[in-house]
């Protein structure tokens, strides 16, 4: 098959790389995408690095039992603890979320002040401070830690009026009022979906600050690289295939909210089974 039509590969920890999912459909209609949400196993942004790099990949394996072309890493915590082992180990290529995010952030800001809000693991790997300082050395960056923002998003509480997401929001940007940025990075595609939330609060604390949903940027990196290689499909409807390692009730539902579409084509995988047991 030509490698045009084979489809791009995207994986996280679960729903958070929707996000980066939506932008693809976006700006690659044509493309055919298979999604491996791993809702068996989340959250990945408190476990071990080990634990983190023998869970992506897995994912990966997975992943490339679809031909994938191309697979983005929708996942901040594995962009920033296990993306070099992964580039070393699977013979495809491969986007995180870190660099892209990193540079659009650089590009972004006046006052030389970024925020990371990321997963303990994220924020622990410091992956962030190290792009951005590659990029501008006279950038500060201070990186919040945000447990609570993934099962929040998880379990549906995405409302913009969701009194319990506001406070936590809160509470975690108050943590910030000393540095007072001008640029916020979402270093976790989980927190788009509570984007609203995080801005307005941002803005009534530090005045007007841009918000760089990693996602976003990452999936733009990657059209780029498939453009420029000639490995875009540019004719055709895609199509994309979702696969979780839990039950896919609660993630066709809560997926359908911010696809801006119904899915219902979600299959749940056993990973040791699949992968391991065949």
């Amino acid at each position: 098959m030509n490698v045009n039509e084979l489809p791009i590969g995207v994986f996280d920890s679960g729903l958070g790389g929707l996000t980066a999912v939506r932008e693809l459909k976006e700006i690659l209609p044509h493309e055919n995408i298979v999604y491996f949400g791993d809702t068996g196993r989340l959250p990945y942004g408190t476990r071990s690095a080990e634990t983190i790099i023998k869970y992506a990949c897995d994912d990966m394996n997975f992943l490339l039992t679809n031909s994938v072309k191309a697979v983005l890493i929708a996942c901040g915590t594995v962009s920033s603890t296990a993306l070099g082992v992964l580039k070393s180990s699977f013979d495809v290529p491969i986007f995180g979320v870190v660099e892209p995010a990193s540079a659009e952030a650089v590009s972004l800001t006046k006052k030389k002040k970024i925020a990371v809000l990321a997963t303990p693991s994220t924020i622990s790997a410091k992956a962030f401070d190290k792009a951005i300082a590659g990029i501008d050395g006279s950038v500060s960056v201070c990186g919040i830690g945000c447990p609570m923002f993934v099962p929040l998003v998880e379990n549906g509480y995405i409302g913009e009026d969701c009194f319990v997401t506001k406070e936590i929001v809160n509470e975690y940007l108050s943590k910030l009022e000393n540095f007072a940025p001008d640029v916020i990075i979402l270093g976790c595609t989980h927190y788009p979906l509570i984007k609203s939330i995080i801005s307005k609060t941002a803005c009534e604390k530090f005045g007007k600050t841009e918000i760089v949903d990693s996602g976003k940027v990452s999936a733009h990196a990657l059209k780029k690289y498939l453009d420029q290689n000639g490995m875009a499909k540019t004719d055709g409807e895609g199509f994309t295939r979702y696969y979780v390692s839990d039950e896919p009730h609660n993630f066709g539902k809560t997926a359908s909210l911010f696809l801006g579409e119904q899915v219902d084509n979600v299959s749940k995988i056993d990973m040791e089974e699949y992968l391991y047991k065949k």
